[in-house]
């Protein structure tokens, strides 16, 4: 049993991590500032310890106890916008968490040996040709713009974790698929109406994992000391967004569907800069993540939707 301590916690994955370790007999410890997170089906190896990222202060006890830390703190990106002052939340909100964990592991004594941090594979760029003819992988350097000069600085803030001689492991996250919300949840709004909307032309390839076979991620870098730097956390067979919205439709609602393209320049009008991610083609391998003998229990889409959509 070790002490598992979580910023982000209230999040989707913070949700279902902090129920996975605790199958796991692992205890969690989530930093927030909001005690209403704390959930009543959680046993009494859940505790909440208190922080301010705006005053760069943490609870001393919470370092103190943690044998691991899940850095998963952060602006969610789709939830606004992007205004200027949207863009500068989500940036923060990801390198000054970073900057107190590193402050405070600098100045308390602590027994923590390992930080396993969200990143995104918002840190690659556009596929160069569609259908793509190679896989992004973790070799790869960021793209140019917002995202991935965003998840450059996040990663780059917890460095200066390897001269405390703690062991840094990046995950960087593609499309998430629960049943509970993110990205599905979108996704199945238009069906509610029998529509299946395609982005645009629908050919863009959309990286995604299932929920569970990410936080078995997460877990085994928590477990596994031979795991460090990064690792790209998605499926191992990426779809495009037409396979995508019908695959779902099909499970969802047998034949009793239309499906209808949404041309690019109303997401561009509605989402903003935003929209640049929603119609970006991007193929992320699963190649290093394998290699540590990981297995997916939901490798290909047909099976991660068979378990999420129900009847």
């Amino acid at each position: 049993m070790s002490t598992i301590l979580i910023t982000g916690g209230s999040g989707l994955i913070g949700k279902a991590l902090t129920q996975k370790l605790l199958q796991k007999n692992h205890q969690v410890i989530i930093v927030s500032r909001d005690k209403s997170i704390l959930n009543r089906e959680w046993s009494k190896n859940v505790t909440l310890a208190n922080w301010n990222v705006k005053e760069q202060t943490i609870e001393e006890s919470a370092i103190r106890k943690a044998d691991c830390i899940v850095h998963l703190a952060g602006a969610n990106v789709a939830e606004k916008r992007w205004t200027e002052k949207r863009k500068k939340e989500i940036f923060d909100s990801r390198i000054k968490s970073s900057d107190l964990l590193i402050k405070a592991l600098r100045e308390i004594p602590n027994s923590v040996k390992a930080v396993v941090s969200a990143s995104a594979i918002g840190w690659y760029g556009p596929d160069s040709s569609i259908p793509p003819t190679r896989y992004f992988t973790e070799d790869d350097g960021p793209h140019l713009d917002f995202l991935g000069q965003t998840c450059r600085r996040w990663e780059e803030s917890l460095e200066p974790l390897l001269s405390l001689n703690k062991r840094l492991v990046k995950i960087r996250t593609g499309i998430v698929l629960d049943k509970s919300g993110g990205a599905l949840k979108e996704f199945l709004m238009p069906l509610r109406f029998c529509i299946a909307a395609i982005i645009g032309t629908g050919e863009q390839m959309v990286s995604w994992i299932h929920l569970e076979d990410l936080c078995r991620i997460y877990i085994e870098a928590i477990e596994n000391e031979n795991m460090d730097g990064a690792f790209n956390g998605v499926a191992p067979i990426p779809v495009n967004n037409k396979t995508l919205t019908l695959e779902l439709a099909r499970i969802s609602k047998g034949n009793l569907f239309i499906p209808i393209h949404v041309p690019a320049f109303i997401l561009k009008m509605v989402l903003g800069e935003m929209s640049i991610e929603v119609l970006k083609s991007c193929s992320v391998s699963a190649g290093k993540i394998k290699g540590t003998g990981f297995q997916f229990l939901y490798p290909t889409l047909e099976s991660a939707l068979k378990e999420l959509i129900k009847p």
